[in-house]
């Protein structure tokens, strides 16, 4: 009992200090402070705004240029504004590469999101079960030194030998070790879930509200292509409507020159003259070979790109509902189980108790009541961990 109050004590004072204003916190508030205030989410969002503005870009119209000149011979002023003309067979494939682009940086920042969730939502189940070992280990604690009681009992009125007494005793020491190592892993679960959060991890802030129960297999399989694919397609996409750039680029686009000229000093030509001039860029020196070739380069890759994600996403999503059913039917078996460990656990106490049956089988009963109870708590976070991980492989476009 001693042993057991000090142990509490250390714990107390470890905890004392985060137990202050704890903020009670779901695993849907997890997620959303994670999707608001993570540095990921920020980086993602400015792509996404940096892709807009690629798109903006892309669909401004040239500025036009104005010069202005002097010559002796007549007129002698001259002013010009080059107008470039942009023309549609140049405009559409580059706005349409542009856009291309923007759906792939858009579908990978959707992507980005759901693995955002994902990592806050496995976070938030990696410390309710690091709690749940917590509390585990306590309580073991507490009846490992309430067995160790029962046995100085037994030996001070005969019926337990000092033998029985040294045994729960090394048990006792062992699980009070255990507590206090579970203590702190709790604590290192905790911090980790609010760096996910954007929290400081200085020391622990937050409480958990949710409690650990088994999942809902409601992982169910969106309507359109993963997002990775949907991603690779789009990226694809904006290749070939480059290389068509690209190519229909040989013959660059004509400026229309407009202009007036003036000051004629023999007067034979008073007041403004205009002019109209038509500039057509010949392609003599370069026919715009090398960017073609790059361009035609970077669509065969995003081309194999394309075929890889598909592959390896397909084979990504099966792997995952294998475990995802694997998981969920041994969550079943162990709840089976641990209820047959703990009534074996009840009736070798009570037995031993009535003097039926040696300490040594008490203490086998309890650590297989024990493991089948751990062994429950990290097959239920396993679960929820590959539910989690089928709904990230399978979020579509058309996903909130």
């Amino acid at each position: 009992m001693i042993r057991l109050s000090l142990l509490y004590l250390v714990l107390g004072l470890l905890a004392s200090h985060a137990l202050v204003a704890q903020q009670p916190v779901t695993r849907a508030q997890a997620v959303a402070a994670a999707l608001e205030r993570g540095a990921r989410a920020a980086l993602g969002r400015a792509d996404t705004a940096a892709a807009r503005g690629v798109v903006r870009a892309a669909r401004a119209f040239p500025n036009p240029a104005f010069s202005a000149t002097y010559t002796k011979a007549v007129p002698q002023y001259h002013a010009i504004v080059d107008l470039p003309l942009d023309v549609p067979w140049l405009r559409a494939p580059r706005i349409g590469a542009a856009e291309f682009e923007r759906d792939a940086v858009r579908y990978g920042f959707a992507f980005e999101r759901a693995a955002i969730r994902f990592d806050a939502e496995t976070s938030y189940t990696h410390a309710l079960a690091a709690a749940a070992h917590a509390r585990l280990s306590h309580r073991n604690a507490r009846d490992a030194d309430s067995l160790l009681a029962m046995a100085r009992l037994r030996r001070e009125v005969g019926d337990a030998s000092e033998l029985d007494v040294r045994l729960a005793a090394v048990n006792a020491g062992q699980l009070e070790n255990v507590a206090s190592d579970d203590s702190l892993s709790s604590i290192a679960a905790l911090v980790a879930l609010q760096l996910a959060m954007g929290l400081p991890g200085e020391e622990p802030a937050i409480a958990l509200a949710d409690s650990l129960s088994p999942p809902a297999d409601s992982a169910a399989a969106g309507a359109g292509e993963p997002l990775p694919v949907v991603a690779a397609r789009a990226s694809l996409h904006s290749a070939e409507r480059t290389l068509t750039l690209a190519h229909r680029s040989v013959f660059e686009a004509p400026s229309l020159q407009l202009g007036v000229e003036n000051k004629d000093p023999t007067g034979s030509e008073p007041g403004l003259l205009p002019t109209v001039g038509l500039s057509l860029p010949l392609p003599l020196f370069n026919w715009n070979g090398g960017a073609a070739a790059q361009a035609a380069a970077a669509r065969d890759r995003a081309q194999a790109e394309l075929d890889l994600v598909r592959r390896e996403t397909d084979a990504a999503i099966a792997r995952a509902r294998r475990e995802r059913t694997a998981a969920l039917a041994r969550l079943e078996r162990d709840a089976r189980l641990l209820a047959s460990a703990d009534r074996v656990a009840a009736m070798s106490l009570q037995a031993y108790g009535e003097g039926a049956i040696p300490l040594a089988n008490v203490l086998e009963a309890q650590r297989n009541a024990r493991e089948a109870l751990g062994r429950y708590i990290d097959d239920v976070a396993a679960a929820h961990n590959a539910v989690a991980q089928v709904r990230l492989l399978t979020a579509t476009p058309d996903q909130p």
